[in-house]
C-alpha cells in the first residue's frame, strides 16, 4: 500500500496548485449550471476525445479555486497495486485535512472504472454529503448499467463526449474545410501531430488493449482487431456476423461479443433497423459506425478517401448526440433511408448523399412516408449544405 505521503505527491501531480490551467477550446457540450454535493458529475467517452482535458477546464468555467480541486487519473501506473475504494478514501481524507474547515472539495476522479469497488463508494459519498464534490470520466458507457446505475437514479448527470464536431474544428483551424474534417477525424491531438494515422492506430491498439479486451476476456487482441476492421470496412452497410465468423474461424457468438464490447468501449455504435415491431427490427442486421471518420482510414484497408461514406459516418454521429434513438430503414425494391431519428413520438428521416441527392433517395422515401405517413418532413444532407448541419 502507498505511503499517504506518496498519495498526496501523486494527487499534486495531477492537480493544478502551483501551475497554470491548460488552455485549448471549451467544447460545446451542455454543461449543469452548477455542481451539487448529492449529484455526481461523469463525463464518458472514447479514450483520447477530450476527457481530461474538459476536467482541466471546469475549474474556470465553474469558477473555483484551483487550490480545494484535487485531480487524479486513475491509469497512473504509481497507483496500479492501489485501485480500490481505500485509495478514494484516502484521497478525500488527505484533502479535507488539507482544506480549511467548511470549505468545499473538488474531486476530478480520470478513468474512474479503473477502481475497484468505486461504484458503491461513490453511492455512499452521496447519500451522506460532507461538502465533497465528484466529477469523473470513464471511457466505459457501461459506467452506470446494473444495481449502481438503478441506486444512483436522480443521483448523477451523465454527458456523453465525443471527437471535435465539425463546428468545434472549424473554431481551431478556420480554414480548413469540410473535406478535411471527413479525412481527419475530429480526436484532438491527432489533428496537430505530425502522423495523424500513426496516432491514430496507436489510439486504436490502446483501446483494444486496455478496454475491449478487459471487456471480451479474450487472450490475445489480434482476432478482436481482425473484427473490429472488417466492420470498419463496412461502416454503413447490413453485417453479417455468419459471414464475419466465416472469414476469422471465430463463432457468431464470439463476433457478437466482440462488437458489443466495442460498443461498450465508444469504438463503434450499431444502427437499428426501424420498426414499430421490436420483433421486426431484432430479425433484420444491424449497420455499424465507428466513432470516427480519421479513426476509420487509419486502422482500414480502404483505398482512397470515399467522402460519401464519411459523410454519413459524421452525419450518424451527430444525430446520435441529438436524438434519443437513430436507425435505418430498408426495404428489398423499396430503397433505403439512411437514418430516422427519434425524440418522444417524432421521428425525422434523413438522406445523405455527398454528390447530391439522387432519384433513388426520393423514391425510397417515397416508400417509406407510405408506411410511415406520421414521419416528419425528410432532411437532405450533401457536400452543398454539410457544413451547416455537421
Amino acid at each position: 500500500m502507498l505511503l499517504n505521503q506518496s498519495v498526496i505527491e501523486i494527487v499534486a501531480d495531477w492537480s493544478f496548485w502551483d501551475k497554470a490551467l491548460p488552455g485549448g477550446l471549451l467544447r460545446q457540450i451542455t454543461l449543469p449550471k452548477q455542481l451539487r454535493m448529492d449529484l455526481a458529475l461523469i463525463i464518458q467517452g472514447v479514450r483520447r476525445c477530450g476527457k481530461s482535458t474538459l476536467l482541466s477546464q471546469l475549474p474556470k468555467y465553474y469558477d473555483l479555486p484551483l487550490i480545494d480541486c484535487y485531480y487524479c487519473n486513475f491509469e497512473d501506473p504509481r497507483l496500479m497495486n492501489d485501485l480500490n475504494h481505500e485509495l478514494l478514501s484516502r484521497i478525500v481524507a488527505l484533502a479535507r485535512k488539507k482544506t480549511s474547515l467548511g470549505k468545499p472539495c473538488y474531486f476530478f476522479f480520470d478513468e474512474i472504472q479503473n477502481v475497484q469497488g468505486w461504484e458503491k463508494w461513490l453511492y455512499t459519498q452521496l447519500e451522506r454529503p460532507k461538502n465533497n464534490y465528484f466529477i469523473l470520466t470513464g471511457s466505459n458507457s457501461y459506467l452506470l448499467s446494473g444495481e449502481f446505475g438503478t441506486a444512483l437514479t436522480g443521483r448523477h448527470i451523465t454527458l456523453e463526449l465525443f471527437p471535435f464536431s465539425f463546428s468545434e474544428y472549424k473554431a481551431l483551424f478556420p480554414k480548413k474545410t469540410v473535406e478535411d474534417y471527413l479525412v481527419s477525424g475530429g480526436f484532438p491531438r491527432a489533428l496537430t501531430f505530425e502522423q495523424p494515422y500513426q496516432l491514430l492506430q496507436e489510439y486504436f491498439n490502446d483501446i483494444i488493449l486496455r478496454d475491449v479486451l478487459k471487456r471480451t476476456h479474450g487472450r490475445t487482441p489480434e482476432s478482436i482487431k481482425q473484427v473490429v476492421k472488417m466492420t470498419f470496412e463496412s461502416c454503413g452497410s447490413e453485417l453479417s456476423y455468419r459471414k464475419i465468423a466465416a472469414i476469422t474461424g471465430l463463432t457468431v457468438d464470439t463476433v457478437k461479443s466482440y462488437l458489443s464490447a466495442c460498443e461498450d468501449t465508444y469504438l463503434l455504435f450499431a444502427c437499428h433497423y426501424f420498426a414499430f415491431s421490436q420483433k421486426k427490427q431484432l430479425s433484420k442486421q444491424k449497420k455499424y459506425y465507428p466513432i470516427d471518420s480519421g479513426l476509420r482510414y487509419a486502422i482500414t484497408s480502404t483505398s482512397g478517401k470515399d467522402l460519401g461514406k464519411s459523410l454519413e459516418l459524421m452525419v450518424f454521429l451527430r444525430l446520435k448526440q441529438t436524438y434519443e434513438q437513430v436507425f435505418y430503414w430498408q426495404e428489398l425494391h423499396k430503397g433505403e433511408v439512411d437514418f430516422i431519428g427519434v425524440r418522444g413520438n417524432t421521428m425525422v428521416p434523413y438522406q445523405v448523399s455527398w454528390e447530391g441527392i439522387m432519384p433513388r433517395h426520393e423514391k425510397a422515401l417515397e416508400n417509406f412516408y407510405g408506411n410511415f405517413p406520421q414521419a416528419s418532413e425528410a432532411i437532405f444532407i450533401s457536400r452543398e449544405n454539410a457544413v451547416d448541419f455537421l
